[in-house]
């Protein structure tokens, strides 16, 4: 398999007053090029601190993040990254939030215009890519995040609960047009989520984490075609494999206790 993301033993340690807090705990992953793969697991399991790192927004303690097999020391147009808070620019329009990365990276205007135009489409926005914020519902708030990122042409997708905030119907609704746009765009992407069900609707591969230190405790293929109909997130096997992620997440064994 040729790794668009590679986590090669990562360790990653925060300060404590008096000792340390151990987040990550030897992690060793890789995602292949236009695999989407989801991670779940227990609080504290250091599901967005893996995230954070893949995004160059934290540094491991000790072992190596690589996309496209260099190491990642720090952010990167080739990494678009969607967290579950919107971080819109509540005076700006759709289309002037969608173009800002691209504003800051030097894009002439006709093409800024074309790209976002492109991005606001894929998402389902084009009658809406004049309104601020503030008239759009939570959901269409995280569509405009997610053209944000789209919009900057990124090779991998890193998405840290970003339908956590939303209604059910709504969650649903966007976990459905975030698959069709895949589809079609085919990026890699890193979901981290804490909906098992999600999790198991979304990806080809699900990563159970366990707690303390975190670390990764299973991995689960996802053997079930795209596109994911509701037919199939009804089925027996979909229930099956759903039913082995649960056991994974909620009926771990506790980590044993440092020698």
């Amino acid at each position: 398999m040729n790794s668009k993301i590679s986590f090669q033993d990562v360790v990653k340690s925060f300060p404590l007053k008096d000792t340390e807090f151990t987040a990550l705990d030897g992690v060793s992953l890789d995602i292949a090029e236009e695999e989407f793969v989801t991670v779940v697991g227990p609080s504290g399991c250091g599901k967005s601190t893996l995230l954070g790192m893949a995004a160059g927004l934290q540094e491991p303690t000790s072992g190596r993040v690589l996309v496209d097999g260099r190491q990642v020391t720090g952010p990167g147009p080739d990494r678009g990254v969607i967290f579950q808070q919107y971080a819109l620019f509540p005076w700006l329009t759709v289309r002037q939030n969608v173009e800002f990365g691209l504003r800051l990276a030097g894009v002439p205007a006709a093409e800024r215009h074309r790209r976002a135009g492109r991005a606001i489409a894929l998402v389902g926005l084009d009658e809406f890519a004049d309104a601020l914020p503030k008239t759009l519902s939570g959901g269409m708030k995280q569509r405009c995040a997610i053209a944000r990122a789209y919009a900057v042409d990124p090779q991998v997708l890193l998405m840290d609960e970003p339908f956590g905030a939303l209604d059910a119907l709504t969650r649903v609704q966007l976990q459905e047009q975030l698959l069709a746009t895949w589809s079609r765009e085919r990026r890699t992407v890193l979901f981290i989520t804490h909906d098992v069900d999600e999790a198991v609707h979304l990806a080809g591969r699900v990563v159970v984490m366990a707690a303390r230190p975190g670390r990764i405790h299973r991995v689960v293929d996802v053997d079930l075609p795209y596109p994911r109909t509701e037919e199939i997130r009804l089925s027996a096997e979909f229930r099956k494999i759903r039913n082995t992620v649960w056991t994974s997440v909620y009926h771990q064994e506790p980590a044993a206790p440092a020698a």
